[in-house]
């Protein structure tokens, strides 16, 4: 039993420090979400655009919105793009 007890805390001396380090990265991520749950407010950002006529304000809801949909195809073409390489790379027998 000694040997057990000892091969055990020889065990534990060496995980220690990495157990330690885990506890306290789970300590920090708590702490993190915590403070990430209360969001982002954007309407401080675009209150700029407030001030503007409605007609301005629908340019730059209309661009913003373009700038959207642009994203989102130029997202979907370097997937489908990617997906073409691999399918052409892969032979199918």
């Amino acid at each position: 039993m000694k040997l057990k007890e000892r091969l055990v805390s020889w065990i534990d001396g060496i995980f220690s420090p990495f157990h330690a380090f885990l506890d306290m990265a789970i300590e920090r991520l708590q702490v993190v979400s915590l403070v990430t749950a209360q969001g982002l407010n954007v309407g401080q950002y675009l209150s700029v655009f407030a001030d503007m006529p409605f007609e301005w304000q629908l340019v730059v809801y209309s661009l913003m919105t373009s700038m959207v949909v642009i994203g989102s195809i130029f997202m979907f073409r370097s997937i489908m793009r990617l997906y073409y390489a691999k399918k052409d790379g892969v032979k199918f027998w």
